[in-house]
C-alpha cells in the first residue's frame, strides 16, 4: 500500500515562498508596464497631433545647422539655401529656420529669418501676391505673400501658431539702418497649393 505524501514544514515553506515570488513578479511586471506606458504615451500623443501619421512615424527632427532645402523668390530672381537654426552661424550661410516653428509645408506657422544686408537685402521690392517657393526633401511648397508688417525686435506675434500653413519671413528694419536695427520687417505668405511630394532638389 502506497503511503500518502506528507507535507512537511520545509515543503510548506517552499510553497509559500514560491507563491510570494510569483506574486512579486506579477506586481513588478504590472508596475513596469505602468511606468513604460507613462513614458511612451506622450510621444504617441505628440504623433497623433500630426496631420500625416505616416510622416510622423518616420520624421526625424533636423539638427541645428542642417541643410533643409531652398527658398526661391521669383520677383527678386533669387534662390537661397535654408539651414536649421537662426544663429549667426546659420544666417551667415543663408536663410535660417526658427527651430521653435514647424517645417515648411506643415499646417502651422513656419518661420524663416535672414540678414537685411545679405540674403534678404532686396525685401523692400516685394509686393503682395508675389510667390515664395520652398523646396525641401519632403516636397515643393508654393506660398503667396498676403501682407507685410513692421514690428519691434521683441514682438512675439511673429512666431505664434496658426491654423493654416503659413510662411513667415523676418529681417531687420530699416533696411539701410547703421548699426543694430531696432525693428523687424515681416512678410506673411499662405500656402496656395497642395504639396508636391517629389522634391526637385539635386543631390
Amino acid at each position: 500500500m502506497r503511503k500518502k505524501p506528507v507535507l512537511t514544514v520545509a515543503s510548506l515553506i517552499l510553497v509559500i515562498t514560491g507563491m510570494a515570488v510569483v506574486g512579486l513578479s506579477v506586481t513588478h511586471i504590472e508596475r513596469m508596464n505602468s511606468i513604460s506606458g507613462s513614458q511612451v504615451l506622450p510621444e504617441m500623443e505628440f504623433h497623433s497631433n500630426a496631420t500625416n501619421a505616416q510622416t510622423a512615424m518616420t520624421y526625424v527632427a533636423p539638427a541645428r545647422g542642417d541643410y533643409l532645402g531652398t527658398i526661391s523668390i521669383p520677383a527678386l530672381n533669387k534662390t537661397l539655401p535654408i539651414f536649421q537654426g537662426t544663429e549667426n552661424a546659420q544666417l551667415e550661410k543663408g536663410v535660417g529656420h526658427f527651430e521653435g516653428s514647424v517645417l515648411p509645408g506643415q499646417n502651422d506657422n513656419s518661420v524663416l529669418a535672414g540678414h537685411r544686408d545679405g540674403v534678404f537685402s532686396q525685401f523692400g521690392k516685394l509686393k503682395v501676391g508675389d510667390l515664395l517657393i520652398v523646396d525641401t526633401s519632403t516636397g515643393n511648397f508654393t506660398y503667396k505673400i498676403s501682407q507685410f508688417r513692421i514690428v519691434g525686435e521683441n514682438d512675439r506675434t511673429v512666431i505664434v501658431p496658426t491654423k493654416t500653413a503659413v510662411l513667415t519671413l523676418s529681417t531687420c528694419y530699416p533696411f539701410y539702418y547703421i548699426g543694430n536695427a531696432p525693428r523687424r520687417f515681416i512678410v506673411s505668405a499662405n500656402l496656395i497649393q497642395p504639396p508636391q511630394v517629389t522634391s526637385t532638389l539635386k543631390s
